[in-house]
Order: structure tokens, then sequence, then C-alpha cells
């Protein structure tokens, strides 16, 4: 089900503007020094997604506080929803990501958890092996033979009353299934779409 959020406006509090700052620093520094462009990195607009977490909690939509960052890159969405209070964690498939969003949560003293792996539940590779099939390309992070990430979380999607993801052209269904399929009845998915569109989804019970 669509939740319709409400728009906060462009202000940021001066905290968040430090670190947003801070971690667009770091971000670039990481693409023009890295050897390689890191597959399926690119950022979401923070700021935007920093006001849709705000309506979150302004708006008391979550039915608990414990929120996950799919493909948490830099991790920079879950240290907003860890400063918004959210008890927060990423999951990443890439390790210099993941030690890129540990040192800069340490920092800034934000008590976020990243796990190296893959946000895909053991048992759900199905629905990757579908959606690269019928993308007809060669989305190659949505097919990995990496650890589960909730393994070293030590808990299951179930258990997040929050996900967070940014789908690449194509993607949107294979996030979409996974969410309606194994995250809990009541979850919020809130994912970004290009440019600087939120969308918010609860999951709900079927009709009858």
């Amino acid at each position: 089900m669509d939740i319709e959020i409400s728009d906060h406006g462009l202000s940021l509090p001066e905290e968040i503007d430090i670190f947003l700052r801070e971690a667009d620093l770091r971000v670039n520094q990481f693409l023009e020094n890295s050897s390689r462009r890191t597959t399926g990195f690119v950022p979401s607009d923070f700021k935007t997604v920093y006001h849709a977490l705000q309506a979150i909690i302004d708006e008391n939509l979550a039915s608990g506080n414990l929120m996950c960052e799919w493909g948490s890159g830099f991790g920079v969405v879950a240290s907003l929803a860890s400063m918004l209070e959210f008890t927060a964690c990423g999951i990443e498939v890439d390790q210099a990501l993941v030690e890129a969003s540990r040192r800069l949560a340490d920092d800034f003293d934000l008590p976020v958890e990243f796990a190296l792996g893959s946000f895909i539940p053991s048992g759900a590779e199905f629905l990757a092996e579908e959606a690269y099939v019928d993308n007809n390309a060669a989305y190659s992070w949505l097919i990995t033979d990496a650890e589960d990430g909730y393994d070293e979380l030590q808990c299951s999607l179930e258990d997040f009353d929050v996900v967070f993801a940014y789908p690449w052209p194509g993607e949107d269904y294979l996030i979409s299934n996974l969410f309606e399929k194994y995250a809990a009845e009541g979850a919020l998915l809130l994912t970004y779409d290009y440019p600087e569109t939120m969308r918010l989804r609860r999951k709900v019970s079927e009709l009858p």
C-alpha cells in the first residue's frame, strides 16, 4: 500500500548539514580515487531521503524503530536514520564500501552496524535470477555468491520496521518482491527514484 508523506522543505538541522557535507566529500573522493568504478554504486540525494525519514518519524508511520539500508554503499542513509533515533544498520556487498561506511559512522559516533554480504535472503536467489533474465542486462550486483548479510547482523528481514533501497532501472520489481515476500506485515519500504522522488509503501495483508 502506497503512503503519501509530507514535504518538509529544504532546511536541515545543523548537525545533519555538517554530516552530509562530510559524507558528500568522502563519497566524491572515493569515486575519484578508486582504481575501478564500484559496480552499482551511485549515491542517492541524501537531503531528500533525510526529509522522508523525518516525515516517517513526525507522522509516526513506522511500527518500530529498527531500520535497514539495502545496498548501503557509504552508509549515509543508515547513518541519517541513526541520527533520527532509529536503530539502524546496512548491508553492502562491496568490502571497500563497508569499510568506508564504518569509518564515517565511527567518526560521528553513530551506533550503526554494517554487514558485508547480500541483502537478498538465503533461499531468495531465484528472485534475483528472474530479475536478471527479465531485464536482459548485466545487472551483476543482483546475482551474488556473497554471504547472507542478515547472518552477520544476527537477524532476519522480517525483523525490520523500515527498509530503504535505491533501485536501479528495472530493479524495483526485485526490491518490491523481496519486501513483499520476506518483510513483516506492517513494515515500511522507502525507495528513492531518480530524480529526487521518494516512494513509501507499507506491507499489508491480502484482502480476503
